[in-house]
């Protein structure tokens, strides 16, 4: 089994004294655990650890301490001044995360396929991950090959030529990912090795080893953004015992568990109170064998410590999301047996503030690529001959959600690439595309109107990202004909009111269909007026139909498409819609003809009173001054 890389050497110069805000008390085992510093007897060792970092290298925010204080956090400049300071007389220090490190939604991230996050990660020495369920978002390919190893990332023409701030090519993550419940479906073997082991010096000559298992969020397979039919999670409880005795048999007696599932312990971000979720449940659980256990997923922040099942306090942490906070744990290791004495482990969540100088190694990575990825952005990628909106007709249709649909439909058509392994189906091309351009639940994946900013069309590489995506998939998958129809009709609920509220969906190109607007709810669609290709909908053949995983998951609540077959997974959104656009070259707005109402009168007044939001599905991805869609 791999044991971990080999300490390399932090080079890093702040200029001036870096000051810790610690605000709350840290988490103590046992009341002697606050003189755990004098207990020279034992091996110190030091536990650092950041979560869901999502590419964010200049994050900011504000995050409440003890008795509501507030303060403001971020950045990978400031960072890296709080871990030297935390580093100091430290030898035995191991920097390592819980998953989530990359597939942000930062421009200066997404942008550059997450290059620029592990050129950060890797300057700031640090060691090892999980695998979270976002570090999935691409394929499994993208995380061993791409992220680990550095091979370029020639999927769908996303540009692999990046240079990073040291003149070089990327060259891959200085560390390595682990989890030891995704696997393969189809053989049970992992996707990356399940646990690392960590040498730490314990002096006169002699190394004492620690254990780190990890775990990835159960049915991150399932996610919309991760979706990968050919993977599945295992059972956390039954994976973490099993591979704690196994390190225990290896004669390796202190153990961590990190874990990129979560919980909520209220708003002190370094205490912990009225606990709850799947990560606490686990933490009560798991073997005594685990002597820490730190969690992600959920971006919370707590510090505490929760007893074990024979009743011995371990740390139970979490550090929010987005460089916000720099979890330490501070273990004392008998040095004989290498186990940890728990009755002198303490615990705590340091804010990562902005009040001191930041490290200027990793304050100018950050800038570098902060301005390389601005300069990416208005590079042009295609023209259009006319605008783009998302404003609909009568019958739900818009220029829009007509684009949109197309490109989905495009997209189920393409062969799937080498870095797109997460599938075990090979891919039939899509027959049609349905996308939720209001849909019943959640937001579109439309994130805005594509007009072109320059006399002669252009559309920059920045709109393009910005007009469609939330980080999801494309996914083509078989369904019955009789479900294309029902979805369809679920276009219309009755509202609380009463009264009727359309959730239209806009239709790909070889698709034509009509609808009756006077009559009743669920039956207004007659399968002979919907054309595929020009023929009649048959609702006893099969059909292979393109959509963004969201809705196949019943994110956006067409219930119709619960059940399918045989899914393949395609890009992610705005990467495709990129490559769509250079593909095409030009693009040209035509007729609104694909969705024609009978007694259009009714259907206008039904989508100008109920309409659901056409607001984009959004989360930290930006552009700039302005916020991306994702």
């Amino acid at each position: 089994m791999t044991q971990g890389l080999s300490r390399r050497t932090f080079l890093t110069s702040t200029g001036a004294a870096a000051t810790l805000a610690a605000i709350g008390t840290p988490a103590y085992a046992t009341a002697n655990a606050r003189d755990a510093a004098t207990a020279s007897e034992y091996v110190d060792v030091q536990l650092l650890n950041i979560t869901d970092l999502h590419g964010n290298l200049h994050g900011s925010s504000v995050i409440t301490g003890a008795g509501g204080s507030r303060v403001t956090v971020g950045g990978v400049g400031y960072m890296a001044a709080h871990l030297q300071r935390l580093r100091d007389d430290r030898p035995n220090s191991i920097f390592f995360g819980p998953g989530d490190m990359f597939s942000g939604w930062e421009f200066d991230a997404v942008s550059v396929a997450d290059e620029s996050t592990i050129e950060a990660l890797n300057r700031m020495d640090f060691r090892f991950s999980s695998a979270g369920n976002h570090e999935f978002d691409r394929s499994p390919a993208f995380l061993t090959a791409h992220i680990e190893r550095g091979i370029p990332f020639s999927e769908v023409g996303w540009d692999d030529e990046f240079i990073e701030s040291t003149g070089r090519r990327f060259r891959g993550a200085e560390f390595r990912y682990y989890s030891a419940n995704m696997v393969w479906s189809a053989t049970g073997h992992t996707v990356v090795p399940p646990y690392n082991i960590e040498w730490v010096d314990a002096g006169h000559g002699r190394c004492l080893p620690i254990g780190f298992i990890h775990l990835t969020a159960i049915g991150t397979e399932r996610a919309p953004a991760s979706f990968q039919p050919a993977l599945t999670t295992l059972d956390e409880l039954h994976t973490v015992n099993r591979y704690a005795a196994e390190l225990k048999a290896r004669g390796v007696n202190a153990i961590v568990l990190s874990m990129h599932d979560g919980a909520v312990a209220g708003s002190d971000y370094n205490s912990g109170s009225n606990p709850s979720g799947p990560a606490y449940d686990l933490a009560r659980q798991v073997s005594p064998d685990i002597d820490a256990i730190v969690t992600g997923h959920w971006h919370s922040r707590f510090n505490m410590m929760v007893p074990d099942p024979n009743g011995a306090p371990r740390p139970f942490v979490e550090a929010g999301c987005n460089g916000q906070l720099i979890n330490e744990i501070s273990l004392k290791l008998d040095p004989c047996s290498g186990k940890v004495i728990r009755e002198l482990t303490v615990s705590t969540n340091h804010a990562n503030t902005q009040d001191v100088a930041q490290d200027p190694e990793l304050k100018e990575v950050a800038d570098y690529w902060l301005g390389f990825t601005a300069q990416r952005g208005l590079t042009p990628i295609g023209r259009q001959t006319g605008p783009f909106t998302r404003a609909r007709n009568a019958a739900g249709e818009s220029t829009m959600g007509d684009l949109t649909a197309d490109w989905a439909y495009w997209s189920g058509r393409q062969p799937i690439g080498p870095m797109n392994d997460g599938n075990k189906y090979r891919n039939v091309p899509a027959d049609l595309a349905l996308i939720a351009i209001a849909p019943r639940l959640g937001k579109a994946v439309i994130g805005g109107d594509l007009v072109a900013g320059t006399s002669d069309g252009a559309i920059t590489f920045a709109q393009a990202l910005k007009a469609v995506g939330y980080g999801d998939p494309v996914v083509t998958a078989t369904v019955a004909g009789r479900q294309i129809h029902d979805v369809l009709e679920q276009q219309w609920t009755t509202g609380a009111n009463g009264g009727v509220v359309f959730a239209p969906l806009a239709v790909s190109h070889n698709v034509r269909y009509t609808f009756d607007a006077s009559r009743p709810v669920g039956d207004r669609v007659d399968p002979a007026d919907v054309l595929i290709d020009g023929c009649p909908l048959d609702i006893t053949k099969k059909y292979r139909l393109a959509t963004m995983a969201y809705t196949f998951v019943q994110g956006d609540g067409y219930s119709a498409l619960a059940e399918y077959s045989k899914p393949v997974r395609h890009v992610r959104d705005y990467e495709s819609f990129v490559k769509f656009i250079g593909t095409h070259e030009v693009l040209t707005t035509a007729p609104l003809d694909r969705v024609s109402a009978k007694n259009a009168h009714l259907a206008a007044r039904v989508s100008e009173v109920s309409a659901p939001s056409t607001e984009p599905r959004t989360n930290n991805l930006r552009f700039g001054s302005f916020q991306i869609p994702c």
